[in-house]
C-alpha cells in the first residue's frame, strides 16, 4: 500500500506562492455556484413543466437526470486519472462546453430517447466540472491548507440553488422549459468555458511522494480494506443522505404540514449546510480521521431518526433540519479531505472519483428507492427510521476505515 504523504513546502506541494494561481479560488468559486445551478437544479425546477408540456411520464424524465448522475460517477473514474497527470484546465474546459451541448440537446428534445441522450451527455459534464475536478485541483495547488480552499468552494457551491432555483422558476414564468434551458445554456458557456481557460492556466505541480511510494500504489490503494469499508461506509451514508432530503417534503405533508411549511424546512436545512461547512476546519483539528468519520455519519443516524420521532412543534422540526444540514456540509467536506487523510495527494483524483462513484450512484438512486420503499412501509415515518438504521450501520463500519500505515495526526490535514 502506498506510504502516506509528510507535509512539505513550497513547490512539493503545490503551496508556494509561484505555484498556486491566485485566480483559480475566485473563478472555480463562481464555476460550481453555475455549473451546479443549471446542470443539477434546474432540473427539480423545471420538471413539472417539462412533463405538463411533453406528455412524457414525470418518472421517465427523472430517470434521465438519474441516469446523468450515474454516468458522472461512472466517467468520474477516468476523469480521475486525467486530473492526476494532466490537471484541471483542459477537463474542466471541456466539460463545461460538454454541459453546454448537453442542454442544448436537452432543450431540443423531440422525444424521450434524445432527451435521455442529452442527460448522458450532461453525466460526462457533471463528472469534468463538479466538486471532484474542483478538489482535485485545489488539493493539488493548495496543500496542505487545501481545506480551508475546498471549504471556500463548498461554501460557495452551496449558494448554487439560492441563485439559480428562483432564477430558473423567474426565467419558465416568461418562457417555455425549452427556452429557458437554451438561456441557461448561454450563461453555463459565457461564464465557466473563459472562467476554466484562463483561471487555471498555472503549472501543475507534481504530487507530493514518499518512499514507499510506486507506481502501482493507486490499485493497491483502491484494493485494500480500509477503501473498501471507507467506500461502504460513505455510500451507505450518502444514499440515507439524499433520500432524507428527497423524502423530508413528503413526510411533513403526511404530518399534516403545508407545503409552504415543509419547503421552509427543507431550504432552512440547506442553511445549515453551508453553516456546517465553515465548522469542519476546527472538527479536522481536534479529531483523528476515524473519529470524525464516525461521529459525523453517526449525527447523520441520530438526526434522520428525529425526523422519524419528532412530529412537533414545526420550530422544533426546524432545529432538526437545521442540525441535519450541518451534517451534510460536514459530510460533503469529509468525503473531499477523506482520500488525502489517509493516503496523501498523489492519486488524489483517481482515488477520489473511484471513492465517490457509489455514493453518488447511490445518491442517484436513493429518490426512487425511498419512494418505492415507503409505500410498504405504511408511510415516510418508518422510511426515515429505515435510513437512520442504514447511517448506523455505516457508523459501525467508519472505526475501521483508517489507513494501515502511518495514519494521519490529529489535525494533519491542516
Amino acid at each position: 500500500m502506498t506510504t502516506l504523504h509528510t507535509h512539505t513546502s513550497g513547490a512539493a506541494t503545490g503551496s508556494g506562492d509561484r505555484s498556486r494561481p491566485r485566480a483559480a479560488l475566485p473563478a472555480l468559486c463562481a464555476t460550481q455556484i453555475v455549473s451546479w445551478g443549471i446542470v443539477y437544479y434546474a432540473f427539480p425546477v423545471l420538471n413539472p413543466q417539462i412533463t405538463t408540456a411533453t406528455s412524457w411520464p414525470t418518472g421517465a424524465t427523472t430517470a434521465a437526470f438519474s441516469l446523468g448522475l450515474v454516468v458522472s460517477a461512472l466517467a468520474g473514474i477516468r476523469i480521475g486519472r486525467i486530473l492526476d497527470r494532466r490537471g484541471p484546465r483542459a477537463v474542466m474546459t471541456a466539460g463545461s462546453a460538454v454541459g453546454t451541448t448537453s442542454l442544448l440537446i436537452v432543450a431540443t428534445a423531440p422525444n424521450l430517447p434524445v432527451f435521455f441522450a442529452g442527460w448522458m451527455l450532461a453525466g460526462l459534464a457533471m463528472a469534468a466540472t463538479f466538486y471532484q475536478p474542483a478538489f482535485a485541483a485545489l488539493t493539488r495547488w493548495w496543500a496542505p491548507d487545501h481545506v480551508r480552499a475546498l471549504t471556500t468552494v463548498t461554501l460557495a457551491g452551496g449558494l448554487a440553488s439560492t441563485v439559480f432555483a428562483p432564477l430558473t422558476a423567474l426565467l419558465a414564468d416568461h418562457l417555455t422549459w425549452r427556452h429557458t434551458y437554451l438561456v441557461l445554456a448561454g450563461i453555463l458557456a459565457a461564464v465557466t468555458i473563459p472562467a476554466h481557460t484562463l483561471a487555471l492556466r498555472a503549472p501543475w505541480p507534481d504530487a507530493p511522494t514518499s518512499p514507499g511510494h510506486t507506481a502501482t500504489g493507486a490499485t493497491e490503494v483502491g484494493r485494500s480494506r480500509p477503501f473498501l469499508l471507507l467506500a461502504a461506509t460513505l455510500t451507505l451514508s450518502a444514499f440515507a443522505m439524499y433520500a432524507v432530503v428527497v423524502a423530508l417534503v413528503p413526510l411533513l405533508l403526511e404530518r399534516g404540514y403545508t407545503t409552504n411549511q415543509a419547503a421552509w424546512a427543507l431550504g432552512l436545512g440547506g442553511a445549515g449546510q453551508t453553516l456546517g461547512r465553515t465548522l469542519y476546519a476546527t472538527l479536522a483539528r481536534r479529531t483523528t480521521v476515524t473519529a470524525r468519520t464516525t461521529i459525523l455519519v453517526t449525527l447523520g443516524g441520530l438526526t434522520t431518526a428525529a425526523f422519524a420521532a419528532v412530529s412537533g412543534p414545526y420550530a422544533l422540526l426546524i432545529a432538526v433540519s437545521v442540525m441535519a444540514g450541518m451534517v451534510r456540509g460536514n459530510l460533503t467536506l469529509l468525503q473531499a479531505t477523506a482520500i488525502t487523510d489517509r493516503w496523501g495527494t498523489t492519486h488524489y483524483g483517481h482515488l477520489s472519483a473511484l471513492l465517490a462513484a457509489p455514493a453518488t450512484t447511490a445518491a442517484a438512486l436513493a429518490p426512487f428507492a425511498g419512494a418505492a420503499l415507503a409505500v410498504p412501509l405504511g408511510g415516510y415515518g418508518l422510511l426515515f427510521c429505515l435510513l437512520a438504521a442504514a447511517s448506523m450501520i455505516a457508523a459501525l463500519i467508519a472505526p475501521w476505515t483508517a489507513a494501515a500505515v502511518a495514519a494521519p495526526r490529529r489535525g494533519q490535514s491542516l
